[in-house]
């Protein structure tokens, strides 16, 4: 019984949820790297695989876990939509959406990877290219996994907060995703020491 007091409940989540937005958004450039790393990679990744679609396509038939003709489908769409993500965060244009998916796709990475590891499967993870059997002990499952949860923090990141400033969306003006989420303010230094004074100015 005392191992529940280590799992937070539902509405201590809740709380710890509303007093991080409350917080306010972190600083631009921490948006702005986030997503610039996160897009980097992806675009590297697509670019890897897309003269050769064969390789995403047996990398998702060494993991045995989709059949082979949506693994087959796997290998012609993924080096695209890599590289389509990647542009989209990089660029800044619908940019929580392209995070929200970029962070699903980790997550569906991440979780394939365990699969493989937790099954004995000795398998190169074909992230960039390549893929498929190794040899035992050629693997390296924990640095892939570290790697793509990395990413993932960073797209949550990305995801949970408005564009920053030098985001194509901030430049269109386009509405944020996530309704009732903070936006970027342009705040003076007396306004982040003194909100009451903050209020009075305005």
């Amino acid at each position: 019984m005392a191992l529940i007091h280590y799992f937070p409940s539902p509405h201590n989540f809740k709380v710890s949820l509303r007093r991080l937005t409350n917080r306010g958004p972190p600083a631009p450039w921490v948006t702005l790297a986030g997503r610039m790393i996160v897009g980097t990679v992806f675009i590297a990744a697509g670019l890897a695989k897309i003269g050769n679609p064969i390789w995403p396509a047996e990398a998702a038939q060494a993991y045995q876990i989709p059949p082979a003709n949506l693994a087959a489908l796997w290998g012609d769409g993924q080096p695209t939509l890599e590289i389509m993500l990647g542009v989209l965060l990089v660029a800044g244009l619908t940019t929580r959406l392209a995070a929200v998916l970029t962070s699903l796709l980790l997550i569906v990475f991440i979780g394939a990877i365990a699969s493989a590891w937790a099954r004995g499967l000795s398998l190169d993870c074909g992230c960039f290219g390549g893929g498929g059997q190794v040899a035992l002990g050629a693997t390296h499952y924990p640095l892939d996994i570290l790697r793509d949860f990395g990413m993932l923090v960073l797209t949550v990141r990305v995801g949970l907060w408005p564009p920053d400033p030098w985001a194509v969306d901030h430049r269109l003006g386009l509405t944020p995703l996530l309704p009732g989420t903070p936006h970027w303010k342009r705040r003076s230094h007396r306004d982040a020491r003194d909100p009451v004074a903050g209020r009075r100015a305005t």
